[in-house]
């Protein structure tokens, strides 16, 4: 079996998250997914079998080390520079266990560029208990959150948990308890929380905890940036159509992903990236 590892939204050859990719002409049953996905150790491996003999439409399904999860960005990103070197750059339709999306894949002399056109995406305000949650489990208070944009629950194709931090010290500090993390994020059905900082209207620092999935950090959350986007659509937030998250940075892995978005409510988002193959 060909398992192949991309860092999507690395940078001039450097940072970025890895994934693994594997490419399949048949399906895999569940346990053996999970046993390769915990073998290659990465947040997210993502398995395609292909749905015809031109090889453009593709079945998706994503693992962590730990559990399958709906949708993620950076494995998305990844299978797209897979699929680009296999036949290509061009446009791919991929069917999720919960929705259908596309990743187009441009190739460039710095290597493959990916883009994602995400699932649709919805925000609420977060609840008591969630933020509650949140707050004790990265040690912060009230005070520490930044007025301009609330505590929500976000989604993109997966949900998240977003709090937007006044200070990028605090951001830099993050730190929680994995096993903590974890009870508290499967208990309300999120995949990630993602912690921003607001560098201008138009660029966001990021970190994402992951811990559901049994990892830390995120060097990079295509997901969550999906997700992120609509919740700036839907407070009306000045993004003027597109903008950038650098994440990673505090944990050595700088990454960068851009988002480009219409008005139209709910309305899928565009989220790209630099992807480098690794080994």
């Amino acid at each position: 079996m060909n398992i192949q590892r991309i860092a999507a939204f690395s940078q001039d050859e450097d940072g970025g998250n890895p994934a693994g990719v594997v490419l399949l002409d048949t399906p895999l049953e569940d346990a053996e997914m999970a046993r390769i996905a915990a073998e290659v150790g990465y947040s997210e491996t993502a398995f395609a079998v292909s749905q015809d003999a031109e090889g453009r439409k593709w079945r998706v399904r994503y693992f962590s080390p730990e559990s399958e999860v709906p949708f993620c960005g950076h494995a998305t990103i990844a299978l797209g520079a897979a699929l680009g070197q296999r036949a290509g750059g061009g446009t791919y339709d991929l069917t999720l266990n919960d929705a259908s999306i596309s990743v187009d894949a441009e190739p460039t002399d710095a290597g493959m560029v990916a883009t994602l056109s995400s699932p649709p995406t919805d925000s609420r305000a977060a609840n008591p208990a969630e933020l509650a949650g949140a707050l004790g489990l990265f040690g912060l208070t009230a005070a520490d959150l930044d007025e301009r944009l609330e505590p929500a629950r976000i989604h993109g194709g997966a949900d998240h948990l977003l709090l937007a931090l006044k200070d990028r010290r605090r951001l830099a500090e993050m730190t929680y308890d994995l096993d903590r993390g974890r009870d508290m994020m499967r208990r309300y059905g999120l995949v990630t929380i993602m912690l921003v900082h607001i560098e201008d209207t138009r660029t966001f620092i990021v970190r994402n905890a992951f811990a559901s999935g049994g990892v830390l950090e995120d060097p990079a959350t295509g997901a969550a940036a999906a997700a992120f986007a609509g919740y700036l659509r839907d407070r009306g937030w000045p993004h003027g159509g597109e903008f950038v998250i650098r994440q990673g940075e505090d944990m050595g892995a700088p990454s960068l992903i851009r988002v480009r978005l219409s008005d139209a409510a709910g309305s899928p988002v565009h989220v790209s990236g630099s992807t480098r193959q690794i080994g």
